[in-house]
C-alpha cells in the first residue's frame, strides 16, 4: 500500500492516471477496495484528475463499496456542478451499502454549496437515524448549512446542544450570522469562544471582522485587530483583507490604507478591497493611482477590479479616467457586466452628458436593469431634463419598479418648472400603487455598544436630551444662514410640519446623541441605510464647522466626510 500512495501521489497529469489505472487493472489490484477506493478519490479531487471520468469508472464496478461512492460524492462536492453530490448520495441510499459518517459530510457540504436546503434537511434527518448525532464535524457541518441558508435559529439551537465544541463548530456559526442578519451575535459569540478557552483562528477573525464591518462596529474592529496581532494573525493575508475591508467600511480609510501598505504579500482581493475602500470615501484620484500601480505589482485586473476602479471615478466626477478605464478593460477582453455599465451612465449623468449616458443604455449588449434607469432619473433631476426623465420614468414602470424614490426624483423635476398638476399626478399614482417609503435608520457606536435611530425615534434613553440638542443645533445653524430643503417631502402637509419631516431623520437624532456622549473633539461615525437626503448633508456641514467636530456618515452609496463647513464629496454625490 506505500508503494502504491508514493506512486499515487506522483501521478502529476491525467495521463498519468490512466497509466496508473491500466496497472491496477493488469495487475488486478483493482479488485482490491483499498487500492480501488483511493484510485477513485484520487481521480475525482486532484487537479489531475477528471470527476466524470472517474464517474465512467465506478459505473464498471459490478459491486461498489461505500469507499468508491465516498469518493465520487467527494469529488462532485468540490466540482462546478455540487448539487450533483447530493444526487449520488439519494442513489447511495437506496443501495445495499448505506452512507457512513464521510458520505454525509461530503453531501451536506455540497448542499451548503449551493444552499440546498431541503437536501440538507433529509441529509441530516438520516445521519441522525443512521446513529451519527454525536459526530462533532458532522454536526459542525449542518451548522454551517443552516448558516448559510439564513436558518440562523436552527444553526444555533445544534450549536447550543453540541456538548464539546471545537474551532469548526464555532467558526460555522460565527460566519453564518455574520453574513446573516445577525452581526452583533456574531460578535457575541465571538467574545463567548475567547471566554471559553477556545483560540479562534483565521476563520473566526475574518467572519468577526465581517460583523464589523456590517455594524460600522470601529471599536469592535479595534479589539479583533489587537486579538489578531496577539496570535501573530496580523501578517496573514485573508486577515489583512478583512481588516482592510473592515476600516474601510467602518470610516477609517487610512487605518485600511496603513495596513494595505504593511502587507509583504497581497492578493488581487487585497488590491480590490483597498481601490473600492478609497473610491467609496470619496478618494478617487488615489484609487486610480493605486489601480494603476496594480500593473506593476504582477496581479492582472478582473471584473471586480475594474467596478471598483470605475466607481472611484464615479464618486470622484473622473469622467476621462473613467472613459479610459472602460476602454482599457474592453480591450484587454474583460466581461463587462451590468454594474460597470451603471458607474459609467451615472459617471456620465452626473456630468451632464446626459445623452451619452442614455446612448450608453441604448446600446450596451445586455438588458438594463432598474438601477441604470433609475441612475439616468436622477442626473435628469439634476439638470432640469424633463423630456429625457419622463422617458426614464416610464422605463422603470414598464420593468414594474415600485421605488418610493423613482416618484420623489419625478415630482421634484416638475416642481421645479412649477408643473404643481403633473406633481399632483405623481402622488396619486403612488396613493393608488400603495407606494410605501422604505424607512430610515442609522446607527451610531459608543462606547463600544452600537445605538440605532429611526426617522423622529423617541424611545432612546437620552430622547429629551438628543431633541434638546436638536433644538440647539437648529438656533445655531439658522443663525448661519440655514433654510431647511423640504422640496422631496410629498405629504399633503403644511411646510412647518415638513420641516419636523426632515429635521428628525435618523442620522440627525444619531449626530446629536453624539455630540452629547462622545469626548469633545473625537470623530462622530454615522452608518444610514439609504441615500443621505440634501437637507442632511447641509446641515452636517454646518455641524462640523459650528461645533468643530468631524462627522463621517456612511450611507448606502458612498462615505461623506464632514469637516470644518465641508463635505468629502465636494457636493458631488
Amino acid at each position: 500500500m506505500a508503494l502504491f500512495d508514493s506512486l499515487l501521489r506522483k501521478c502529476a497529469t491525467f495521463k498519468h492516471i490512466k497509466q496508473l489505472q491500466a496497472h491496477l487493472i493488469i495487475s488486478s489490484d483493482f479488485q482490491n477496495q483499498g487500492y480501488r477506493g483511493k484510485f477513485l478519490d484520487y481521480c475525482a479531487v486532484s487537479p489531475a484528475g477528471d470527476v466524470c471520468y472517474a464517474e465512467a469508472i465506478f459505473r464498471q464496478i459490478e459491486n461498489p463499496q461505500t469507499n468508491d461512492w465516498n469518493a465520487i460524492i467527494r469529488g462532485l462536492a468540490q466540482s462546478d456542478d455540487p448539487k450533483r453530490a447530493a444526487e449520488w448520495y439519494a442513489a447511495m441510499s437506496r443501495q445495499a451499502h448505506k452512507p457512513d459518517a464521510l458520505t454525509c459530510s461530503f453531501a451536506l457540504k455540497a448542499c451548503a454549496r449551493v444552499l440546498a436546503l431541503v437536501e440538507g434537511r433529509e441529509i441530516h434527518g438520516q445521519f441522525i437515524r443512521l446513529g451519527f448525532e454525536a459526530d462533532v464535524l458532522l454536526q459542525t457541518t449542518v451548522i454551517d448549512l443552516y448558516a448559510k441558508c439564513g436558518k440562523l435559529d436552527e444553526a444555533q439551537r445544534l450549536f447550543d446542544e453540541i456538548p464539546r465544541r471545537d474551532v469548526p463548530t464555532w467558526n460555522a456559526l460565527i460566519n453564518g450570522l455574520a453574513q446573516g442578519s445577525r452581526a452583533r451575535d456574531a460578535l457575541v459569540l465571538f467574545h463567548q469562544m475567547r471566554s471559553s478557552g477556545v483560540w479562534p483562528d483565521e476563520i473566526t477573525v475574518v467572519g468577526a471582522l465581517a460583523a464589523c464591518s456590517q455594524l460600522g462596529a470601529l471599536t469592535e474592529g479595534n479589539s479583533v485587530h489587537s486579538y489578531a496581532c496577539e496570535v501573530q494573525l496580523d501578517s496573514n493575508v485573508r486577515v489583512c483583507n478583512a481588516l482592510i475591508d473592515m476600516y474601510g467600511k467602518c470610516g477609517d480609510v487610512d487605518r485600511a490604507c496603513r495596513v494595505f501598505n504593511q502587507m509583504d504579500r497581497r492578493s488581487l482581493v487585497s488590491w480590490n478591497t483597498m481601490i473600492m475602500g478609497l473610491a467609496m470615501h470619496g478618494r478617487g484620484r488615489q484609487a486610480v493611482d493605486l489601480f494603476s500601480k496594480m500593473a506593476c505589482s504582477g496581479i492582472q485586473p478582473d471584473a471586480v477590479t475594474y467596478l471598483a476602479a470605475l466607481c472611484a471615478c464615479n464618486h470622484g466626477g473622473l469622467v476621462d479616467d473613467g472613459l479610459r478605464i472602460y476602454h482599457e478593460m474592453v480591450k484587454h477582453g474583460v466581461t463587462v457586466n451590468v454594474k460597470h455599465y451603471g458607474c459609467l451612465v451615472d459617471l456620465l449623468g452626473r456630468a451632464g452628458r446626459l445623452q451619452e449616458a442614455h446612448t450608453m443604455i441604448r446600446s450596451m449588449p445586455l438588458v438594463p436593469d432598474a438601477v441604470l434607469w433609475q441612475s439616468l432619473l436622477g442626473a435628469c433631476s439634476m439638470y432640469g431634463d424633463v423630456e429625457l426623465a419622463e422617458l426614464a420614468s416610464e422605463k422603470l414602470r414598464e420593468m414594474g419598479s415600485n421605488s418610493d424614490g423613482d416618484y420623489v426624483v419625478m415630482s421634484n423635476v416638475y416642481a421645479a418648472y412649477k408643473r404643481w398638476d403633473d406633481v399632483g399626478r405623481v402622488r396619486e399614482v403612488m396613493k393608488s400603487k400603495d407606494v410605501k417609503k422604505v424607512p430610515g435608520f442609522s446607527f451610531i457606536e459608543v462606547d463600544g455598544a452600537i445605538h440605532k435611530f429611526v426617522n423622529g425615534d423617541r424611545s432612546h434613553s437620552y430622547s429629551k436630551e438628543i431633541y434638546a440638542k436638536l433644538d440647539e443645533i437648529n438656533i445655531r445653524i439658522k443663525a448661519f444662514g440655514y433654510a431647511p430643503r423640504t422640496s422631496f417631502v410629498l405629504h399633503d402637509i403644511g411646510e412647518e410640519e415638513k420641516e419636523n419631516v426632515v429635521f428628525y431623520h435618523s442620522e440627525k437624532l444619531a449626530i446629536a446623541y453624539g455630540l452629547i456622549c462622545l469626548k469633545e473633539g473625537s470623530p462622530i461615525r454615522v452608518i444610514k441605510n439609504l441615500r443621505i437626503c440634501g437637507d442632511c448633508h447641509e446641515v452636517f456641514k454646518l455641524v462640523s464647522n459650528i461645533y468643530g467636530r468631524e462627522i463621517i456618515v456612511r450611507d448606502r452609496a458612498r462615505f461623506h466626510h464632514f469637516k470644518e463647513g465641508s463635505c468629502s464629496c465636494n457636493d458631488y454625490w
